[in-house]
């Protein structure tokens, strides 16, 4: 009798044991989390703008009700193994089930009425470095929202490294890494009077609020712009020589002065990121298409610089004026050549775009073409202080390419230099006969 009572209880310590080292997601468990993401500048509602502005704010992801909608967080990871998951949450006296996903595998959470603080989510397992992210979905609520949620929690062997998200800045770290190509030119290149450039977004990459800037120069920009899923711009800026993020604060001396303007072109002044003059002409232009940019300065010989912009449309055939400004305070040519690719809008700083600027070329004093096919690769603040790593450029034969936004895992590094194939086409160009 003695054995076998003495069996039946070491069978229920094994049974005891068993069920209590199981997972068990949605309660508060005893996991080693070493890495805190908050959601309100990591998270994006997939594919809708309007629920990315309602959901995600200064306390991360809130008023969720809608179950239709998939919510992802992002970040990026340089060890492998295992990955425990958790979240801060409040689920507001109201329970529900959510589903968890991660790397393809799913499962659903009991999140308690009462339920604070920290949830356990589930374990997986990563295999290699790079981007992830954590998706979620509602399945089933009680009350009217499901939880609110300030961060996401990681811990075990796959935070053993860098762990990379947006830490601080979130409005930038939402909008993502802006790219540049600062263009490399000879020692001895004297003034450059023009500037000339190519354009072509590849299809499926002309994403809402992306900014493809052509020609950059020292005192502005010139490029174009999605802005809205009907309206597209080429936009052309000068900054003034007044240092202000308000145009009104600008003293009449140090105003940009707009000289012309080319048909149905707006012009006005512009301010935030500096100050000054800006236009910009309504066009729809095409992904898939190649688009021109030429830009010209002038000295005036009084302490002034005009500067000038075109663009040509293929579509269209012929160069079209966008508009003439005046810098004050100003005795220089063109300088600081460059280009740019960044994002201005928060909601779409989770999906991926590129540019590809080809047949780079400045027309100097002695009246000669000159081909440029080197540049050095740069990014903002946001990407340098490793907020986000999804940032890329280089060359692709006779093409630079920039690329940001989107969470891929190839990262350039900052400061290469790289070196394009030269194509040999010279811009064939009558400035006498620019409108």
């Amino acid at each position: 009798m003695k054995k076998n009572y003495f069996l039946r209880i070491l069978i229920s310590l094994a049974i005891f044991t068993t069920i209590s080292c199981q997972e068990n997601k949605g309660e508060t468990n005893d996991y080693d989390y070493s890495v805190s993401i908050p959601t309100r500048g990591n998270s994006w509602v997939l594919n809708n703008i309007d629920k990315n502005r309602q959901l995600i704010g200064e306390n991360g992801i809130q008023n969720w009700s809608d179950p239709s909608l998939k919510i992802r967080t992002y970040f990026k990871v340089e060890e492998t193994g295992k990955l425990d998951i958790g979240m801060t949450a409040n689920a507001n006296q109201s329970p529900s089930v959510i589903k968890v996903t991660f790397n393809a595998e799913s499962n659903e959470v009991d999140v308690k009425s009462n339920a604070r603080d920290t949830i356990h989510l589930g374990s997986y397992k990563v295999e290699s470095p790079g981007y992830y992210f954590v998706e979620i979905e509602g399945v089933e609520k009680e009350g009217a929202t499901f939880p609110a949620i300030e961060s996401f929690l990681l811990g075990g062997d796959a935070v053993g490294g860098e762990v990379y998200f947006v830490r601080d800045d979130f409005y930038w770290g939402r909008r993502g890494p802006s790219v540049h190509l600062n263009y490399q030119l000879p020692e001895d290149h004297g003034d450059i009077y023009w500037f000339y450039n190519e354009v072509t977004v590849p299809e499926n990459n002309d994403v809402l609020g992306s900014y493809f800037m052509a020609n950059g120069f020292a005192e502005g920009y010139f490029g174009m712009q999605v802005n809205s899923e009907t309206e597209r711009r080429i936009l052309f800026s000068v900054w003034s020589p007044y240092s202000t993020d308000n145009p009104d604060e600008i003293p009449e001396e140090y105003k940009i002065k707009m000289l012309k303007k080319g048909d149905d072109v707006y012009t006005g002044e512009f301010g935030n990121e500096g100050s000054g003059g800006q236009s910009f002409l309504r066009y729809n232009w095409k992904a898939g298409n190649t688009y021109r940019f030429l830009l010209n300065a002038t000295p005036t010989g009084n302490g002034e610089t005009d500067y000038t912009a075109w663009f040509y449309p293929p579509e269209e055939g012929e160069w079209k004026l966008i508009a003439s400004f005046r810098r004050p305070k100003t005795n220089t040519h063109l300088t600081r050549l460059h280009s740019f690719l960044e994002n201005f809008m928060t909601e779409t700083g989770n999906r991926q775009r590129k540019g590809y600027y080809t047949n780079q070329w400045f027309y100097d004093a002695d009246g000669k073409w000159n081909e440029i096919t080197k540049m050095r690769f740069t990014a903002d603040a946001t990407a340098r202080k490793e907020n986000r790593m999804d940032y890329a450029g280089g060359a692709e034969g006779e093409s630079f390419f920039l690329q940001n936004c989107g969470f891929f895992s190839e990262t350039t590094p900052i400061d290469t230099i790289f070196e394009r194939v030269p194509t040999g086409i010279t811009p064939v160009i009558n400035f006498s006969d620019l409108p």
